[in-house]
C-alpha cells in the first residue's frame, strides 16, 4: 500500500519541514502580541476597576452616623445607625430602613456632585420668579 503522504502530493522530505533555527526567538515573537494585549487590558480595565473597588470599600468602612448616602436601588437617606453588616437609614421623619452595608452605592454629595443640591420647586430664573399661565394672562389684561 502506498504512503498516504505521497497520495496527497507530499513526499516525506516536504512533510518533515525545515528544522527550526534558534527555537526561542520564534516563540517570543509569536507570544509578544498576547503579552501586549494583556498589558493593555490590565492598565485600561483591570487596574482602574481595582482602584474603584478599593475606594468603595474604604467609603463603606468609614460610614458614620449622619452621613447622607444613596443605595444601589436609588434610595437616599441619612445614616441613623451602623452595625457590622447592616446600616439603618432614615429616609423621612419616623421612617427608618435597614439595608446591607454593601448595597450603599455612594455618599449623597458624590452622587449629586460636590455642593449640588436638588433645585428648588419655585426657583427664580434670571428674569425673576417663574410665572404661571394665570400670571401671564393677568399681565396681558393689564397691558391692554
Amino acid at each position: 500500500m502506498p504512503d498516504p503522504l505521497t497520495l496527497l502530493g507530499a513526499t516525506p522530505a516536504y512533510a518533515q519541514g525545515a528544522p527550526a533555527a534558534g527555537g526561542g526567538g520564534a516563540f517570543l515573537t509569536s507570544f509578544a502580541p498576547f503579552l501586549l494585549i494583556f498589558a493593555l487590558f490590565y492598565f485600561l480595565l483591570i487596574r482602574p476597576q481595582q482602584k474603584r473597588q478599593k475606594a468603595h470599600r474604604q467609603m463603606l468602612e468609614a460610614l458614620k452616623k449622619g452621613d447622607k448616602v444613596v443605595t444601589n436601588g436609588g434610595l437616599m437617606g441619612q445614616v441613623a445607625a451602623v452595625a457590622k453588616d447592616v446600616v439603618t437609614l432614615q429616609v423621612a421623619d419616623n421612617v427608618r430602613v435597614r439595608v446591607l452595608r454593601t448595597e450603599i452605592m455612594s455618599l449623597q454629595d458624590e452622587a449629586l456632585g460636590e455642593g449640588a443640591e436638588a433645585p428648588a420647586k419655585n426657583a427664580s430664573s434670571k428674569n425673576g420668579p417663574a410665572k404661571g399661565a394665570k400670571d401671564k394672562k393677568k399681565e396681558k389684561e393689564t397691558q391692554a
